[in-house]
């Protein structure tokens, strides 16, 4: 578990378990549908809320992946993460968080784990979602060039990102007395 500052609240980093799962696709839905209209438009493609939810728990089950919560200090769920060695499967923040730095602060527990694997972190975003990629661009993140199609209708195009080894991406929050 990692504690870190953000504005007037702290946010903790701990293991998602599967007690999170209403709580994270209820976040998952609001921030889709909010962040991700030009992607995926509401009225043609509405959240898939049954087939990640059942993704959410394979993951949950996968000893490869790693997926983590961020907490506020009354423990309300405000972010998610999920990894697989260096890569960034899934990262996101509560609608009430966005500009309030929790997910520079996420980003920041989870790059240097995904710099333990050893490999260039990578993750793919999609080509339209141009918050997403900027607030990526921002922490150093770069286009590689590659691309691939989402397996959600309407299938658009995933953009894969990395961030170089010189790249050291936002700070790492400290522990409480370190």
């Amino acid at each position: 578990m990692v504690r870190a500052g953000c504005d007037d609240r702290h946010v903790i980093v701990r293991d998602l378990t599967i007690d999170d799962l209403p709580a994270l696709i209820e976040l998952q839905q609001a921030g889709a549908v909010v962040g991700m209209a030009a992607v995926f438009p509401q009225d043609r493609h509405p959240f898939p809320r049954q087939a990640i939810l059942a993704r959410w728990r394979e993951e949950l089950a996968d000893p490869a992946i790693d997926v983590y919560a961020a907490v506020d200090d009354d423990g309300t769920l405000i972010g998610f993460a999920a990894t697989s060695g260096s890569e960034l499967l899934h990262f996101g923040t509560a609608i009430e968080t966005w500009g309030h730095g929790t997910a520079g602060e996420l980003l920041g527990v989870v790059v240097p784990l995904l710099r333990r694997a050893g490999a260039e972190p990578t993750l793919r975003v999609f080509a339209d979602n141009g918050r997403a990629r900027r607030f990526y661009e921002k922490h150093g993140w770069r286009s590689t060039g590659v691309s691939s199609v989402s397996s959600f209708e309407p299938n658009p195009i995933l953009l894969e990102y990395a961030l170089p080894a010189a790249q050291r991406g936002p700070a790492r929050p400290r522990s409480p007395g370190s």
